[in-house]
């Protein structure tokens, strides 16, 4: 099946709206064994959405829309789609019912022009939105089915989640039946573990399994794409696969499908019943602007210190003049924030930086530590690549010595081909 993804909008053609909701969208049918063949970005202009249309209709067998459904006068879609698969507008009552309940339960007025939403060209199946005043709609303008989607995000994620890939594969002959199970791991290479999972696919004897990554500094996404007759058979052709790749990536894996490192971390901490202080240099607070906001982190998370000066940070903790960064200087502070807050952990990340100008070699040296009543553990790690790399480093560094002291695992590990 070949698809075209087009996206509207002035302000995603300009840049202005930096383009997240492509990328989203490709992943997704990736995912499931469905590829993009064009990406198209239109602005709002009505002869060149037009023409767009019609060229997409002419090489693609799907078309997914993203933008251009809201209520102002540069919200184009339903009009151009109806233009381009000459059919008249119509009002969708149904729509326009839900819209105004959509209002009335929040205590608003639906404003007049929020009416347009609910105008859908006469031969349009509706694409159902459970979190917004956009209607998604889908209808074929040529040899094409068209899918229209919201340009808000989480509209959009849900729509083509929900209503759009399940009627891509029945119209592609795929199976169906899909899953994708996603590893997250930190400190190895993408090419790393690309060599150490070689041939783990062939372990489903009869297939149906695709292996795939997606790089995302500091973290790499390892997905098992499994496809299968119905759920008992994707169980059983990813059983076999999904173990040794547990078995090869060990302790590197820090979380699994929707969790997230600090996620863990947190329900480590939750299940220990412990609690946590923070000390951070240099990464602008982003270990505490993770872990603060979860769900129930108010009872854990005791308090966060973010500064680059060690002068203010020994002045905070009551500890005398620190020198210069090291293990023992970060073991120090670690003990100073956790008695201070009175937490069962504290977590110290001291950053030097290089001097010199923030390129690809560019470095820092990071000395995380770790102190709970049993005492303090450390490490040293040099990472190089510019200062913002440094800092997104630094903190999923630190994110995950906890998760693995936390776990009863070495705080630093080596993993060698020959382990596997």
């Amino acid at each position: 099946m070949r698809i075209e993804i087009i996206c509207t909008g002035d302000e995603v053609l300009t840049g202005k709206t930096v383009n997240t909701n492509f990328s989203h969208m490709s992943q997704k049918l990736e995912d499931v064994g469905l590829a993009v063949r064009w990406g198209t970005i239109v602005g709002d202009d009505r002869e060149t959405l037009l023409e767009a249309f019609r060229l997409a209709s002419a090489r693609a067998d799907a078309v997914i829309v993203n933008g251009g459904l809201g209520p102002t006068v540069d919200d184009l879609s339903q009009e151009i789609a109806a233009r381009a698969a000459g059919v008249d507008l119509v009002l969708d009552a149904g729509w326009l019912e839900r819209m105004e309940d959509f209002f009335q339960r929040r205590g608003r007025v639906m404003p007049p022009n929020n009416r347009k939403q609910a105008m859908l060209p006469s031969i349009a199946e509706r694409l159902d939105n459970p979190v917004g005043t956009a209607c998604g709609f889908a209808l074929d303008i040529g040899k094409a089915r068209f899918f229209f989607t919201p340009g808000v995000p989480r509209e959009m994620r849900r729509m083509v989640e929900e209503q759009v890939i399940p009627r891509l594969l029945a119209r592609s002959g795929l199976q169906a039946v899909i899953r994708l199970k996603r590893f997250h791991s930190y400190g190895l290479g993408e090419s790393h573990v690309d060599a150490l999972l070689a041939g783990i696919e062939m372990l489903a004897s009869e297939g149906g399994v695709k292996l795939g990554f997606r790089a995302h500094y500091p973290q790499l996404e390892t997905k098992l794409a499994v496809r299968g007759a119905d759920a008992a058979d994707i169980e059983r052709k990813l059983a076999p696969v999904e173990a040794e790749l547990r078995r090869r990536l060990g302790n590197f894996i820090i979380a699994e499908d929707d969790e997230t490192l600090e996620g863990v971390v947190l329900d480590a901490l939750r299940r220990c019943q412990g609690s946590l202080a923070v000390v951070e240099t240099f990464t602008g607070g982003q270990i505490a602007a993770r872990l603060a906001p979860l769900p129930g982190a108010e009872a854990i998370f005791r308090r966060g210190i973010v500064s680059r000066d060690l002068a203010e940070i020994a002045a905070a903790l009551k500890l005398p003049a620190l020198d210069q960064p090291s293990p023992s200087t970060a073991e120090a502070v670690a003990e100073a924030a956790r008695r201070a807050a009175g937490a069962s952990h504290g977590l110290a990340v001291l950053i030097e930086l290089d001097e010199g100008a923030d390129r690809i070699e560019f470095g820092g040296t990071i000395h995380v530590a770790i102190a709970t009543e049993r005492g303090a553990v450390s490490r040293r790690a040099r990472m190089l690549g510019g200062r913002d790399w440094v800092r997104l480093g630094a903190a999923e560094l630190a994110l995950d010595a906890l998760r693995r002291h936390l776990e009863g695992l070495p705080i630093a590990e080596r993993i060698d081909f020959e382990k596997t």
